[in-house]
């Protein structure tokens, strides 16, 4: 961790932490929110749903989106993971696999931001 300086860049860094915290558990109205859930059982973080779960909520907080970013047991989708759950308010979840810390702006992008489904589906 980076070592603070001054009170500005404790105030910095606990704005930060704060706004993190409440894009990964905001609790308030999560009905009414974006939810994204990641598979965090041994397949999904030994394929490297931390990272994944990471830049989710990094990404969320850079482009000022209200969401909750949970980490869930398996999927049943081994072979498929990282898997992530986006599910939009009123609408039904939606499965991807194979989610890369890289493919999270896209899907951010097309699945929260568009409402459009993107590529890496999971039939269920």
């Amino acid at each position: 961790m980076a070592k603070i300086n001054t009170p500005e860049e404790l105030r910095l860094m606990r704005e930060k932490l704060r706004a993190d915290l409440e894009i990964r558990e905001n609790s308030n109205t999560p009905d009414k929110l974006p939810q994204i859930r990641v598979s965090m059982d041994e397949c999904g973080i030994a394929a490297g749903a931390k990272a994944v779960l990471a830049t989710f909520i990094e990404e969320l907080a850079a482009r000022r989106i209200r969401g909750v970013v949970t980490q869930t047991s398996c999927a049943g989708h081994c072979k498929d993971e990282p898997t992530v759950e986006i599910t939009m308010p009123g609408r039904r979840p939606v499965l991807y696999g194979h989610v890369t810390p890289e493919r999270v702006a896209e899907l951010v992008e097309r699945q929260i931001v568009r409402g459009e489904t993107a590529e890496g589906l999971i039939e269920a």
